[in-house]
Formats: structure tokens, sequence, C-alpha cells
């Protein structure tokens, strides 16, 4: 077995002719986003009102300890935690999809309208004084619809990125005043309700809202990571190299959008709309790999440690009283934007 290493990537090549090309560095980060989410894991599943050492949770994980201890793990705090991890990862993958798509590093679900759009059927669901079942299939149809509408108003002859991004912001404004109207129309203990699910929260979520997230993103992860990926890349080269590479553009955008919409769709109805995620993952994968490309698997790391972190600081930040995760994501997110567009006008690149 030989190896050649260039400036981002190595590749491996087999006395059987096979191929194999991996980035060093982007395994090392993906690598220790995955350590580090199960780390935090480790610490969140094992702390709270009946603290947990970290021999404990592991023993009770592999059916172990007592009773109580098992019930605790797997019917309390499990659940939570593999929400928080494949949330994190869903938004993490859905944003680094849009910013490939749409060449914009402002590409994200929350800037173009699909997380609004999920919010609105949610909203809908919970006016109409719908279950926790329905206000979930109704955010996953809200975020669908959305989906569909922007696509159809940007196609012409294709759907481009500053088409894309002008149609979803103009969606996106129209379904904040929707969802503000809606709001007004809720009863008080509705509304209330609303707007922590607005705001995103994993406070109560069990097997049944992590189940259907695990299976669409058991499916649609590995469509994207190997199915699409190496033609993704050679998308950010633009439409016209790409055609003359052999990759079928326009049906290939069409796949990524509706996985990437299908992705946060679902990421909506486990956990309600958490902000920033699928924005800010992306950028800090690629500061961290300092490579081109999207960066897709370390995203979904770094996308589940953010969120598992986020959620680890809303329940204890504060002793006797837990933040919704959306309100730690928006905090650690906007601030994260101020220090980069900080850094980027010291650089003279603003």
């Amino acid at each position: 077995m030989s190896g050649r290493t260039g400036r981002h990537s190595t590749v491996l090549r087999t006395p059987g002719g096979l191929s194999l090309r991996f980035r060093p560095r982007a395994l090392a980060v993906g690598a220790g986003a995955a350590l580090l989410a199960a780390g935090l894991g480790l610490v969140a599943v094992g702390s709270g009102d009946y603290p947990m050492g970290a021999a404990d949770v592991l023993r009770a994980l592999i059916g172990g300890g007592t009773p109580a201890e098992q019930f605790i793990v797997h019917e309390l705090r499990l659940p939570r935690l593999v929400t928080a991890l494949l949330v994190g990862a869903a938004l993490a993958l859905a944003g680094t999809v849009f910013q490939s798509l749409v060449r914009n590093p402002l590409g994200s679900p929350d800037v173009l309208g699909f997380t609004q759009g999920a919010s609105t059927g949610a909203l809908v669901v919970i006016v109409l004084g719908g279950g926790s079942l329905a206000l979930a299939g109704a955010a996953v149809a809200g975020g669908l619809g959305t989906g569909l509408v922007i696509y159809t108003l940007a196609w012409r002859r294709g759907v481009h990125g500053f088409r894309l991004i002008l149609v979803g912001i103009g969606v996106a404004a129209i379904l904040t005043g929707v969802n503000g109207y809606l709001l007004t129309r809720a009863p008080l203990m509705d509304a209330a309700r609303a707007v922590l699910w607005l705001t995103g929260s994993l406070d109560g979520r069990g097997w049944a809202n992590a189940g259907p997230l695990l299976v669409v993103t058991a499916v649609l992860a590995p469509l994207v990571l190997v199915g699409c990926g190496p033609a993704l890349r050679m998308m950010e080269l633009g439409d016209d190299t790409a055609s003359a590479l052999g990759v079928p553009v326009r049906r290939l955008r069409l796949i990524l959008l509706a996985a990437a919409v299908l992705l946060v769709s679902f990421a909506a109805a486990a956990a309600g709309p958490v902000s920033f995620v699928a924005l800010v993952a992306p950028h800090v994968t690629k500061r961290l790999t300092r490579a081109p490309g999207p960066n897709l698997l370390p995203s979904m790391a770094v996308g589940a440690a953010l969120l598992v972190g986020a959620d680890l600081l809303a329940q204890r930040a504060f002793p006797g009283h837990q933040l919704p995760v959306g309100v730690v994501t928006g905090v650690i997110g906007g601030g994260y934007l101020v220090w980069l567009l900080a850094v980027e006008r010291r650089a003279g690149r603003l």
C-alpha cells in the first residue's frame, strides 16, 4: 500500500488499484468533536437531581446497576441526549449542504425560511389544540411545504444560489409575520407552550421524539455523505464546471435540497427550531479543518457536540432553573458571528 499527500488530503493506493482519499486534519477534527460530544453526553447523563458517576452511567448503559439507575438513564436522560445528538448533527449537515449549494456562508435554514415554515405548521396545530404527535407532523409538513414553495418560486431554468437566497429571505419574512399572528390567536396557555417550542427546547424529550429523526438521519446522512458528497464538492466549483465533469447538477441539487429540508423539518419536530446550529457549525468546522469543501462528516460531529454542550449549559448554568437550549445556542451563535465579523474586519476583508 502506498500513499501520496497533497495540501489538504492524503490518497492511499492499494496493490489492487483501489484508491482512498481522506483529509487527516478533517478526520482528526471529526473524531475530536465526536469524542467531545460523547464526553459531554456522559456528564449530562450523570448529572442532575440524582447524580451518578461515569462508571455508574456506563454500567447502567450496558444493563447493570440498580433498577432506579437504569430507569433514570434509559427513560429520563438518555432520550434527551440522543435527541440532542441527532438534532445537532442533522442541523449541521443541512446547514453545510445549504451553504455549499448557494455558495454563501449565510445560506442557512434559519435565514432561508425553512425553520419558519416548520414553526408555522406547529403553530397551526397549537392554535387548533392538537397534541404533540400532531405538532411534530405539522412541523414536518410545514418545513416540506415551505421548501416546495421556495423551490417553485426560485425556479428559472434551474435553481441558483442568489435567487434561492432572495426568495428564501422573502418567504421567511412572510412566515415570521404569519407566526406572530398565530401567536396572537392562541389561548394564553397554548401561546406560552408555543413560545417555548419556538425557542427550541429539549425538556421532556423521550424516545418518541428521537425515533423519527433517528430513522430519517440514518437514511439521509449516508445518501448525502457517500452518494452526493463528492459531487457536491465539484458543484462548489460552479455549475458549468461540475456539468463538464459529468455531474447531473439539476437532479443532484434537487436531491440535496430535499434531503436538507427533511433533516431540518424532522429536527424541528423533535426539538423545535433551534437557532444558529445550522449556521455556525459549518463555519466552526471549516476554521478547524482549514480545508475547502463541504466538510460534511466533521460538521455533523461539531454540530452534535455544540448542541449537547449547549443543552448541558442550559440545564446547569442557573441552579434550580433550566433554560431552553435555543436560548443558549442563540447566545453562542450570535457571539460567534460578532467575533467572526470583528476578525474579518481587522483582516481587511470587510
